[in-house]
């Protein structure tokens, strides 16, 4: 399967993680329950961003930066 594109605004969470499991680092660093949460197959970062009153394009910024991180 062709790994989807981390800034698809249709792309769910539980995929989102899947493809980049460092994505997971900033939801945690603000704070965030997604990683793990049962609704997260049918939540975008759109959705996340709404629920908890950030800026899309910054958050969507930051989880570039820690999902194209080599470690």
């Amino acid at each position: 399967m062709k790994r989807p594109d981390i800034d698809d605004p249709d792309l769910p969470l539980t995929e989102l993680f899947r493809y980049w499991p460092r994505a997971s680092l900033p939801f945690l660093d603000h704070g965030m329950l997604c990683p793990g949460c049962p609704i997260a197959p049918f939540h975008t970062v759109i959705d996340a961003c709404e629920e908890y009153n950030l800026d899309e394009a910054a958050f969507r910024a930051e989880l570039r930066r820690a999902a194209l991180e080599t470690h």
